[in-house]
Protein backbone atom coordinates (compact mmCIF):
# COMPACT_ATOMS: atom_id res chain seq x y z
CA UNK A 1 0.00 0.00 0.00
CA UNK A 2 2.97 2.48 0.83
CA UNK A 3 4.32 2.05 -2.69
CA UNK A 4 0.77 2.98 -4.44
CA UNK A 5 0.55 5.63 -2.40
CA UNK A 6 3.80 6.90 -3.48
CA UNK A 7 2.75 6.20 -7.17
CA UNK A 8 -0.95 6.94 -7.11
CA UNK A 9 -1.07 10.63 -5.04
CA UNK A 10 -4.72 10.95 -4.39
CA UNK A 11 -6.64 13.65 -6.10
CA UNK A 12 -9.90 15.63 -5.72
CA UNK A 13 -12.45 16.43 -8.27
CA UNK A 14 -11.55 20.25 -7.38
CA UNK A 15 -7.81 19.30 -8.83
CA UNK A 16 -9.38 18.18 -12.29
CA UNK A 17 -12.90 18.85 -12.71
CA UNK A 18 -13.04 18.36 -16.70
CA UNK A 19 -11.22 14.63 -16.28
CA UNK A 20 -13.04 13.91 -12.79
CA UNK A 21 -16.69 14.59 -14.98
CA UNK A 22 -15.37 12.50 -17.89
CA UNK A 23 -14.58 9.60 -15.99
CA UNK A 24 -18.08 9.81 -14.16
CA UNK A 25 -20.04 9.62 -17.53
CA UNK A 26 -17.66 6.81 -18.80
CA UNK A 27 -17.83 4.61 -15.74
CA UNK A 28 -20.88 5.21 -14.56
CA UNK A 29 -19.49 5.99 -10.82
CA UNK A 30 -17.36 8.10 -8.97
CA UNK A 31 -14.00 7.41 -8.97
CA UNK A 32 -11.88 7.83 -5.32
CA UNK A 33 -8.44 8.32 -6.59
CA UNK A 34 -8.07 10.18 -9.95
CA UNK A 35 -4.03 9.58 -10.38
CA UNK A 36 -5.02 5.72 -10.79
CA UNK A 37 -6.98 6.86 -14.00
CA UNK A 38 -5.00 9.09 -15.50
CA UNK A 39 -1.91 6.85 -15.48
CA UNK A 40 -4.29 4.37 -17.25
CA UNK A 41 -4.56 7.23 -20.32
CA UNK A 42 -0.81 8.48 -19.71
CA UNK A 43 1.16 7.57 -22.84
CA UNK A 44 4.98 6.18 -23.01
CA UNK A 45 6.23 9.26 -25.64
CA UNK A 46 4.88 11.06 -22.42
CA UNK A 47 8.07 10.06 -20.42
CA UNK A 48 6.99 10.31 -17.01
CA UNK A 49 7.95 8.70 -14.22
CA UNK A 50 7.16 8.29 -10.51
CA UNK A 51 8.88 9.74 -7.26
CA UNK A 52 11.52 6.93 -7.26
CA UNK A 53 12.09 7.47 -11.26
CA UNK A 54 10.19 4.23 -12.66
CA UNK A 55 8.91 4.87 -15.88
CA UNK A 56 4.71 5.15 -15.55
CA UNK A 57 2.59 4.63 -18.57
CA UNK A 58 -0.52 2.41 -19.01
CA UNK A 59 0.82 -0.60 -20.11
CA UNK A 60 1.47 -2.02 -17.18
CA UNK A 61 -2.56 -1.25 -16.32
CA UNK A 62 -3.30 -2.68 -19.41
CA UNK A 63 -2.15 -6.33 -18.79
CA UNK A 64 -4.39 -5.67 -15.19
CA UNK A 65 -7.04 -4.88 -17.36
CA UNK A 66 -6.89 -7.75 -19.96
CA UNK A 67 -6.84 -10.30 -17.24
CA UNK A 68 -9.76 -8.94 -15.00
CA UNK A 69 -11.97 -8.68 -18.67
CA UNK A 70 -11.00 -12.17 -19.49
CA UNK A 71 -12.27 -13.30 -15.80
CA UNK A 72 -15.18 -11.20 -15.68
CA UNK A 73 -16.25 -12.58 -18.99
CA UNK A 74 -15.50 -16.35 -18.51
CA UNK A 75 -17.09 -16.01 -15.46
CA UNK A 76 -20.69 -14.38 -17.18
CA UNK A 77 -20.19 -16.79 -19.78
CA UNK A 78 -20.44 -19.64 -17.51
CA UNK A 79 -23.61 -19.06 -15.63
CA UNK A 80 -24.94 -17.59 -19.06
CA UNK A 81 -24.30 -20.99 -21.12
CA UNK A 82 -24.41 -23.96 -18.46
CA UNK A 83 -24.12 -26.53 -21.46
CA UNK A 84 -21.24 -24.90 -23.17
CA UNK A 85 -18.04 -26.88 -23.13
CA UNK A 86 -14.58 -25.39 -22.64
CA UNK A 87 -13.57 -25.21 -26.43
CA UNK A 88 -17.27 -23.24 -26.71
CA UNK A 89 -16.75 -20.69 -24.07
CA UNK A 90 -13.04 -20.18 -25.11
CA UNK A 91 -13.81 -19.31 -28.87
CA UNK A 92 -16.85 -16.93 -27.35
CA UNK A 93 -14.91 -15.42 -24.98
CA UNK A 94 -12.29 -14.91 -27.54
CA UNK A 95 -14.88 -13.19 -30.00
CA UNK A 96 -16.50 -10.79 -26.58
CA UNK A 97 -12.62 -9.42 -25.65
CA UNK A 98 -10.93 -9.60 -29.62
CA UNK A 99 -8.68 -7.02 -30.25
CA UNK A 100 -11.23 -5.46 -33.47
CA UNK A 101 -14.07 -4.90 -30.18
CA UNK A 102 -12.00 -4.00 -27.48
CA UNK A 103 -10.86 -1.07 -30.15
CA UNK A 104 -15.03 -0.29 -31.08
CA UNK A 105 -15.67 0.02 -27.16
CA UNK A 106 -12.56 2.54 -26.83
CA UNK A 107 -14.01 4.43 -29.79
CA UNK A 108 -17.48 4.45 -28.63
CA UNK A 109 -16.49 5.88 -25.22
CA UNK A 110 -14.38 8.19 -27.09
CA UNK A 111 -11.13 7.16 -24.65
CA UNK A 112 -8.33 8.63 -26.89
CA UNK A 113 -9.44 11.98 -25.93
CA UNK A 114 -7.80 11.65 -22.35
CA UNK A 115 -4.72 10.23 -23.45
CA UNK A 116 -1.70 12.60 -22.52
CA UNK A 117 0.94 11.71 -25.50
CA UNK A 118 3.54 13.60 -27.33
CA UNK A 119 2.56 11.76 -30.39
CA UNK A 120 -0.28 13.57 -32.16
CA UNK A 121 -3.27 11.29 -31.52
CA UNK A 122 -4.17 11.40 -35.20
CA UNK A 123 -0.82 9.34 -35.74
CA UNK A 124 -1.57 6.10 -33.32
CA UNK A 125 -3.01 3.39 -34.58
CA UNK A 126 -6.37 1.54 -34.32
CA UNK A 127 -4.94 -0.73 -31.32
CA UNK A 128 -4.72 2.88 -29.01
CA UNK A 129 -8.55 2.62 -28.59
CA UNK A 130 -8.43 -0.81 -26.91
CA UNK A 131 -5.43 -1.02 -24.86
CA UNK A 132 -6.15 2.56 -22.85
CA UNK A 133 -10.20 0.06 -23.02
CA UNK A 134 -8.00 -2.48 -20.99
CA UNK A 135 -6.05 -0.23 -19.15
CA UNK A 136 -9.21 1.86 -17.50
CA UNK A 137 -10.46 -1.48 -16.55
CA UNK A 138 -7.05 -2.23 -14.66
CA UNK A 139 -7.85 1.18 -13.07
CA UNK A 140 -11.29 0.83 -12.14
CA UNK A 141 -10.11 -2.83 -10.28
CA UNK A 142 -6.94 -0.91 -8.09
CA UNK A 143 -9.17 1.68 -7.21
CA UNK A 144 -12.55 0.09 -6.24
CA UNK A 145 -11.64 -3.17 -6.32
CA UNK A 146 -13.65 -6.38 -8.02
CA UNK A 147 -16.94 -5.44 -7.94
CA UNK A 148 -16.84 -2.17 -9.43
CA UNK A 149 -14.57 -3.72 -12.52
CA UNK A 150 -17.73 -6.32 -13.24
CA UNK A 151 -20.03 -3.82 -12.68
CA UNK A 152 -18.17 -1.65 -15.28
CA UNK A 153 -17.86 -4.37 -17.77
CA UNK A 154 -21.84 -5.41 -17.26
CA UNK A 155 -22.29 -1.98 -17.96
CA UNK A 156 -20.58 -1.38 -20.78
CA UNK A 157 -19.54 -4.55 -22.63
CA UNK A 158 -21.84 -7.15 -21.76
CA UNK A 159 -25.17 -5.50 -21.68
CA UNK A 160 -24.90 -3.45 -24.44
CA UNK A 161 -22.96 -6.06 -26.95
CA UNK A 162 -23.31 -9.16 -25.95
CA UNK A 163 -25.98 -11.20 -27.98
CA UNK A 164 -24.94 -14.98 -27.58
CA UNK A 165 -26.87 -16.22 -30.38
CA UNK A 166 -25.42 -13.45 -32.63
CA UNK A 167 -21.51 -13.98 -31.31
CA UNK A 168 -22.15 -17.21 -32.06
CA UNK A 169 -22.09 -16.63 -35.85
CA UNK A 170 -19.33 -14.11 -35.51
CA UNK A 171 -16.55 -14.68 -37.11
CA UNK A 172 -12.91 -13.54 -35.61
CA UNK A 173 -10.50 -14.91 -37.63
CA UNK A 174 -10.88 -16.10 -41.45
CA UNK A 175 -7.57 -17.19 -41.57
CA UNK A 176 -8.39 -19.68 -38.48
CA UNK A 177 -11.36 -21.15 -40.30
CA UNK A 178 -9.53 -21.19 -43.78
CA UNK A 179 -6.39 -23.67 -42.17
CA UNK A 180 -8.86 -25.56 -40.07
CA UNK A 181 -10.44 -26.13 -43.54
CA UNK A 182 -7.85 -26.89 -45.16
CA UNK A 183 -6.08 -29.56 -42.12
CA UNK A 184 -9.19 -31.42 -41.70
CA UNK A 185 -9.60 -31.64 -45.99
CA UNK A 186 -6.01 -32.60 -45.57
CA UNK A 187 -4.95 -30.12 -48.35
CA UNK A 188 -1.93 -27.81 -48.57
CA UNK A 189 -1.86 -24.48 -48.30
CA UNK A 190 0.05 -21.41 -48.59
CA UNK A 191 0.57 -17.83 -47.67
CA UNK A 192 2.86 -15.75 -49.85
CA UNK A 193 3.59 -12.45 -48.87
CA UNK A 194 5.49 -9.63 -49.97
CA UNK A 195 6.06 -5.59 -50.09
CA UNK A 196 4.04 -4.24 -52.09
CA UNK A 197 3.84 -0.25 -51.89
CA UNK A 198 3.08 0.49 -55.76
CA UNK A 199 2.08 4.29 -55.40
CA UNK A 200 1.15 4.23 -52.00
CA UNK A 201 3.12 6.51 -49.44
CA UNK A 202 2.19 3.96 -46.52
CA UNK A 203 4.32 0.52 -47.22
CA UNK A 204 1.82 -2.40 -47.87
CA UNK A 205 1.69 -5.80 -48.28
CA UNK A 206 0.80 -8.09 -50.55
CA UNK A 207 -0.76 -11.56 -49.76
CA UNK A 208 -0.95 -14.61 -52.40
CA UNK A 209 -3.17 -17.29 -50.86
CA UNK A 210 -2.98 -20.78 -52.60
CA UNK A 211 -4.56 -24.20 -51.67
CA UNK A 212 -3.31 -27.34 -53.39
CA UNK A 213 -1.26 -25.56 -56.48
CA UNK A 214 -4.34 -23.27 -57.11
CA UNK A 215 -4.11 -19.48 -56.13
CA UNK A 216 -7.26 -19.27 -54.23
CA UNK A 217 -7.20 -15.85 -53.46
CA UNK A 218 -5.09 -12.24 -53.51
CA UNK A 219 -5.47 -8.68 -51.07
CA UNK A 220 -3.11 -5.97 -49.95
CA UNK A 221 -2.85 -4.29 -46.67
CA UNK A 222 -0.53 -2.25 -44.50
CA UNK A 223 0.52 -5.33 -42.46
CA UNK A 224 1.39 -8.57 -42.95
CA UNK A 225 -1.22 -10.18 -40.96
CA UNK A 226 -3.97 -7.30 -42.48
CA UNK A 227 -3.13 -8.45 -45.54
CA UNK A 228 -3.15 -12.46 -44.92
CA UNK A 229 -6.50 -12.17 -42.77
CA UNK A 230 -8.00 -10.09 -46.05
CA UNK A 231 -7.22 -12.72 -48.53
CA UNK A 232 -8.29 -15.61 -46.27
CA UNK A 233 -11.36 -13.73 -46.09
CA UNK A 234 -11.56 -13.47 -49.66
CA UNK A 235 -10.84 -17.44 -50.23
CA UNK A 236 -13.53 -18.17 -47.65
CA UNK A 237 -16.37 -16.11 -49.72
CA UNK A 238 -15.01 -18.12 -52.34
CA UNK A 239 -14.92 -21.66 -51.10
CA UNK A 240 -18.17 -20.93 -48.92
CA UNK A 241 -20.16 -23.88 -50.58
CA UNK A 242 -17.10 -26.44 -49.82
CA UNK A 243 -16.47 -25.50 -46.48
CA UNK A 244 -19.79 -25.64 -45.50
CA UNK A 245 -20.73 -29.05 -46.65
CA UNK A 246 -17.40 -30.71 -45.33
Amino acid sequence: MRILSKIFKPQTPKEDGAFYDGMVAVLGFSPSNLAIYKKAFLHRSANKKDVDGNPINYERLEFLGDSMLGTIISKFLYNEVPTGNEGYLTKMRSKIVSRKHLNELGKELDLISYVESKIPKNHFGENIHGNVFEALVGAIYLDKGYPYCERFINYRVIEPHVDIERLEGKVISYKSLVIEWCQKQKKQFHYRTYEDSGNDAIKHFAVQLSIGNKLVAKARATSKKKAEERASKRAYFALQDKMQRS
